[in-house]
């Protein structure tokens, strides 16, 4: 359930501009998922845009934005999203996005 407070936050995972991008992995072969908010609003200091991992989206809140487009009830997509992402970055086939064995 979630609280008043986080009831006046917007969750990012939860708009229509919040998008998944593979990204190449650091470490060998395969890439894994990013999330960036396709109307820039996840900026650095510096200005450049800011991309997060994917299994932390969830996370991602903001008092407000001027491009949110809601998906869902926010409580019940927030608990099916939580549900269903992987708890640590994941190695990810590029061209398929399956999961690669983590022995590769």
């Amino acid at each position: 359930m979630i609280s008043k407070s986080e009831q006046d936050k917007i969750y990012c995972a939860n708009c229509l501009h919040c998008k998944i991008i593979p990204t190449p992995a650091e470490e060998g072969e395969g890439c894994v998922l990013r999330v960036r908010c396709a109307r820039g609003m996840w900026k650095k200091r510096l200005g450049e845009e800011k991309i997060y991992k994917y299994f932390t989206v969830t996370r991602r809140s903001i008092e407000s934005c001027p491009h949110y487009e809601a998906m869902g009830e926010v409580s019940e997509f927030l608990r099916n999203l939580k549900d269903s992402l992987p708890l640590k970055d994941e190695i990810y086939d590029p061209l398929t996005l399956q999961t690669l064995p983590e022995d590769q």
